[in-house]
């Protein structure tokens, strides 16, 4: 039986990794997450009212813990009275498939470390991929990312997912005008049931995430261990987040796009529009373009012309960085060739 000191212990592995890396966000994403984070921390739900002296004051309390575990290293994670490393996610949880639940233990973007310990929801097979889907969370960190890669596995958190398209919808509800993230939510019952429309995005929505890491997972194995390598060496914040990009917008050409169109997924498309962050509006602008025209006439040939020409140009973009790479060209050269190259 997995008693509360597992859930401790990635805990408090989550809040060292928060006190090293929380301040990496901006300040507004930050004190969105904080609140989230409070919320989820004290249990409500997303449609209890918490007020700002309550979220104020575990914000208080939590940086100051942060401020204590800062220097301090993961502990191991003990199962059954064996000891494993935090990062050996493949034996931590061969230990805990018995148990009913599922842990991982990765690194993200800027090699900021993630962990989370849940309850096993299912897992699927998906040509060469493992998908583990979680459920409900015990242990989580403040960026919470809804999926992970490791290796061929992938990890869906069906709780975060639910936890992102929330931020989501606050967002777009301090703006209020239409978008892509208006068109996405318009699909769901958002005004009279949060709570089931936010169950009911989830499970669309973590289709295409699969899609993505799938995606992901083929792009790897096209791109070999020199991508890999090649992103921990990167000294530069501003390329790396740059060469993810060039590397979501491959993944997504082989595996998500091509089922989003052809499958006619009215609402996954609008979403993924309103997920495209600055860097990548800012290398592929012909998207937004062909989105916005299709939008208007309805017409997916549109979008799928534009996926043939996005799938040979991304996989050029990326074997060209590679060369570059391989003969010590320097990071700037690279982001002004990744600049001079936009989609």
């Amino acid at each position: 039986m997995i008693t509360g000191d597992l859930c401790e212990t990635v805990q408090h592995n989550c809040n060292i990794a928060d006190a090293k890396y929380a301040g990496n966000f901006t300040m507004c994403v930050y004190l969105m997450k904080m609140r989230e984070y409070c919320r989820w921390d004290k249990g409500y739900s997303y449609t209890d009212s918490m007020s700002k002296e309550e979220v104020g004051e575990w914000v208080t309390h939590r940086e100051s813990l942060w401020d204590v575990l800062a220097q301090e290293s993961f502990e191991p994670i003990l199962i059954d009275g064996q000891a494993y490393d935090p990062f050996d996610t493949d034996a931590i949880n061969s230990s805990l498939q018995s148990h009913g639940m599922v842990y991982s233990g990765g690194m993200g973007v800027r090699c900021v470390p993630h962990f989370f310990l849940a309850k096993l929801d299912q897992q699927q097979s998906y040509d060469d991929c493992q998908v583990v889907i979680s459920a409900e969370e015990c242990a989580r960190d403040l960026g919470s990312p809804p999926a992970m890669t490791l290796e061929n596995k992938i990890f869906i958190r069906k709780e975060a997912i639910r936890r992102m398209l929330w931020e989501k919808l606050q967002e777009w509800q301090w703006h209020k005008i239409e978008n892509a993230a208006s068109r996405a939510f318009s699909f769901y019952d958002f005004k009279n049931d949060v709570d089931a429309a936010l169950d009911q995005m989830t499970e669309v929505e973590s289709q295409s995430i699969i899609l993505h890491e799938q995606g992901e997972v083929k792009a790897s194995k096209m791109l070999g261990e020199q991508w890999k390598q090649m992103l921990v060496n990167v000294t530069s914040t501003r390329l790396e987040l740059m060469l993810r990009a060039v590397k979501d917008f491959y993944a997504d050409s082989i595996s998500t796009l091509p089922v989003l169109f052809e499958q006619n997924k009215v609402p996954s498309i609008h979403f993924y529009a309103a997920n495209m962050n600055p860097v990548r509006k800012q290398l592929c602008p012909s998207f937004l373009n062909v989105y916005q025209q299709w939008c208007e006439d309805g017409n997916l040939l549109v979008l799928q012309d534009w996926l043939n020409s996005s799938a040979i140009h991304w996989a050029n973009i990326c074997e060209q960085v590679l060369i570059m790479h391989a003969n010590h060209s320097s990071e700037l050269a690279i982001e002004k060739y990744i600049e001079m190259h936009k989609l």
